[in-house]
């Protein structure tokens, strides 16, 4: 595969404090852990991160504070995808001059029925733009988010176009049979899967890996799938992180990450979240509390 990484990435949970300022020291301590527990990588500002509720100047400097507190950038793939081009050729340009072993950068978005041209377009300024031999780029697909479909066809013109920087997807479509197509499509692309409960079919088929918003609390048994996917046990193992995953999906999935980390660390302020998103009801909470005890979680655990 032309990527350099590949396993079980978290996209880190932003800590914020009381005035909602973003809080550095807890960030690292929360990256750290994910990488004690599993986690091969780590992808700060995706959309479990808040990211389009921080600023280019917040996630620049908290990029270079986690580089700073001994984090090696060759484990950080930052989102840095944004709806304005200079912004995203500012911020992707930062993290490839820095080290990080590649950018995820989201479709441009907001404006309706971009075409395909028009999308690569933007990846092509992107690219031309910022013109580093170094510059990785893994092309972020959240339909849901940004309602642009990068399609096998448009995937497949930028990889022709650009081979030596574009090197992966993560595909949150939530589409098996879009996963599936791109895994056959793209056997040299490292191909992510935004759902863990799709990692073992994905490996089957020569599969990076998962970038997942549950990999926040629960990284130990869902490495241990990665790990263990050609074994007998796989099958029952890809079945205890399907349950986790199913549990989290019965909530808003910020707030209830961020709940669990309170809760499990016994620190408050863990729950906050930036508006427009809010901390979750008192009764929904203590019924995610009482779901949790009862499926695999790593942040209990370890």
């Amino acid at each position: 595969m032309q990527g350099q990484i590949s396993g079980v990435l978290a996209p880190a949970l932003t800590p914020f404090d009381q005035n909602l300022r973003l809080d550095t020291e807890k960030l690292v301590a929360h990256c750290q852990w994910l990488l004690a527990q599993g986690c091969t990588g780590l992808v700060p500002f995706g959309t479990t991160s808040e990211a389009s509720s921080l600023a280019i100047s917040e996630r620049m400097e908290t990029l270079e504070a986690l580089v700073s507190a001994g984090i090696d950038p060759q484990v950080l793939v930052p989102g840095t995808g944004t709806t304005s081009i200079r912004e995203t050729i500012e911020f992707t340009s930062y993290a490839t001059e820095l080290g990080c072993a590649g950018s995820l950068v989201l479709p441009p978005f907001y404006f309706r029925n971009v075409s395909d041209d028009g999308v690569f377009a933007y990846f092509q300024t992107l690219i031309e733009t910022i013109a580093h031999e170094n510059l990785r780029i893994y092309l972020y697909h959240i339909p849901s988010y940004t309602q642009v479909n990068l399609s096998v066809d448009l995937i497949q013109r930028l990889q022709d176009a650009y081979p030596a920087h574009i090197v992966g997807v993560k595909d949150s479509s939530g589409d098996w049979a879009h996963t599936e197509a791109l895994l056959k499509a793209f056997p040299d692309l490292n191909i992510f899967v935004g759902s863990e409960r799709y990692l073992l079919d994905a490996l089957r088929l020569g599969g990076a890996g998962s970038i997942t918003a549950v990999a926040n609390v629960n990284p130990g048994h869902i490495r241990v799938v990665f790990d263990t996917w050609q074994s007998e046990q796989a099958d029952a193992l890809q079945a205890r992180i399907t349950l986790t995953r199913g549990m989290i999906e019965k909530y808003p999935t910020i707030p209830s990450l961020k709940a669990l980390l309170a809760y499990y660390r016994q620190d408050p302020d863990w729950g906050i979240v930036r508006p427009p998103l809010l901390t979750l009801p008192a009764e929904q909470y203590q019924h995610l509390i009482e779901d949790a005890a009862f499926v695999p979680l790593t942040l209990r655990e370890g």
